[in-house]
């Protein structure tokens, strides 16, 4: 593999033949003489890396993306909600995730705008507050709201995806923009990896609920089964990981008092002084940061908006063997978070990946955008499966979970260098304001995604 790297690396030139694009490491800017001041190396020199942070961040990033997968792997509980209507049960799928993204795109928009004043800890505060509040209601709608119309379910299921939406824009806006500001990738891989955990947990343990549930052989016209008992404890397990991270998050706080106070991104020390002095945030433009990070906005951008199809085909695609003789985690109700489960696992071993030195692409931005154009591969293989059980070309499910594992491979790969790295492009006092932007960013990608995945959805 570090051979097939090589080449690649050699197609699009190495970093020396790209000083249109090259790493800030001592705070240097673009046609100007810059260089970094002494408070900022100060300030690098002071932030020693922390085992205890480092997992405080990765449990920070499994909160940030629980919710999202959460909702992917409830889906055959959502299909026994919504069976009684069949054009809720057709596009719910996609309706959520347009919810989803227009929630989360609008608000870190808004949020990524008010950078000046921006109090970042507060909006991860925000965000976790509303996670407990949303995932609650969830648990409770599975034991009290049993007789609603599949329509009115409905409808309260956007609402809480509306809100958990924008929680995650909160939640993403001020991770990004707060780890940023302490300058250490290594914590950024972290959250990266945290992220990737939160799509393998849910799905663990919704194919475990369902599992435990006693088998009900499957009728004509059935859809797949679970029992609300399970679904109240899936999404009050949601709960409890965001109190968790709410307690944990104060904690890191505690460690860090200064970083991230308003109006004030980042503590800096005067070797004269034991307590940390601030230094005030000015506003960065866009576009300079566009234009810093070029390649791997668009790089993540790309990767994001690819990685959007998945779910719908998830949803869609069946195991070629015959449902009523087949082994129960070969059924819809399992076989569904199963394929999602390999697709999450595929991400976190990616991300994962990122942590070894031999596989660092930031120092090649130009060969991550390649990369992330060439995932579109991924799409036709699922053309290939076994798409609502009509039948599949390929006929196997090895195949399929494959592509899912490969699929999610790459999406964790590429995003994770690309999350990674950025701040080596940006001067010290953009980091914070970069991290808000590729954040921004990446929320785009997931948009442009779910909305082209109607697209699919309507297709298959």
């Amino acid at each position: 593999m570090s051979s097939l790297l090589e080449r690649l690396q050699e197609l699009v030139g190495s970093r020396e033949d790209r000083d249109d694009y090259e790493p800030l490491r001592n705070g240097e800017g673009e046609g100007e003489e810059s260089v970094e001041t002494e408070v900022g190396r100060e300030n690098r020199k002071l932030m020693r890396f922390s085992w205890v942070d480092y997992g405080i961040f990765m449990l920070l990033g499994i909160s940030m993306l629980w919710s999202w997968n959460m909702f992917l792997a409830a889906g055959p509980y959502f299909q026994r909600r919504f069976q009684t209507n069949k054009s809720i049960l057709q596009s719910f799928q996609s309706s959520e995730l347009a919810v989803s993204t227009v929630a989360n795109l609008g608000t870190i928009s808004v949020l990524t705008k008010l950078q000046a004043k921006a109090n970042y800890p507060r909006r991860i505060n925000t965000a976790l507050f509303i996670y407990v509040v949303t995932f609650t209601f969830l648990a409770i709608s599975t034991r009290i709201f049993l007789n609603i119309s599949a329509g009115g379910y409905f409808g309260f299921i956007l609402v809480t995806i509306w809100a958990s939406s924008m929680a995650t824009g909160f939640f993403q806006n001020g991770i990004f923009a707060y780890m940023s500001g302490l300058g250490r990738e290594e914590y950024m891989q972290a959250n990266m990896t945290g992220q990737a955990i939160a799509g393998v947990l849910p799905c663990i343990v919704q194919i475990v609920s369902v599992l435990a549930v006693p088998e009900r052989r499957p009728q004509a016209d059935d859809v797949p089964q679970e029992s609300s008992k399970s679904a109240f404890a899936y999404f009050m397990t949601a709960t409890g990981v965001s109190v968790l991270t709410l307690i944990a998050f104060f904690i890191l706080m505690a460690r860090h008092r200064t970083n991230g106070s308003r109006k004030r991104p980042m503590a800096v020390v005067d070797p004269g002084e034991s307590i940390p002095q601030l230094v005030e945030r000015e506003e960065i433009p866009l576009m300079l940061l566009f234009r810093k990070l070029f390649w791997l906005a668009s790089a993540v951008f790309l990767t994001f908006a690819l990685s959007m199809f998945f779910p719908v085909y998830t949803q869609q695609i069946l195991s070629v063997r015959p449902v009523d003789s087949s082994l129960r985690i070969f059924q819809p109700s399992a076989f569904i978070p199963l394929a999602l489960l390999f697709w999450n696992s595929g991400d976190l071993i990616g991300r994962l990946a990122c942590s070894l030195p031999r596989l660092s692409l930031g120092a090649y931005p130009r060969l991550l955008f390649l990369l992330a154009i060439a995932r579109v591969v991924f799409i036709p293989m699922y053309q290939l499966c076994n798409i609502g059980g009509r039948g599949a070309v390929v006929s196997s499910d090895t195949f399929y979970l494959l592509v899912q594992i490969l699929f999610g491979f790459s999406n964790g790969f590429i995003g994770s260098q690309c999350m990674m790295v950025f701040v080596d492009y940006v001067d010290t006092h953009e980091r914070e304001a970069a991290g808000a932007f590729m954040s921004t960013v990446l929320v785009f990608g997931l948009a442009a995604g779910s909305f082209a995945s109607f697209l699919v959805s309507t297709a298959v």
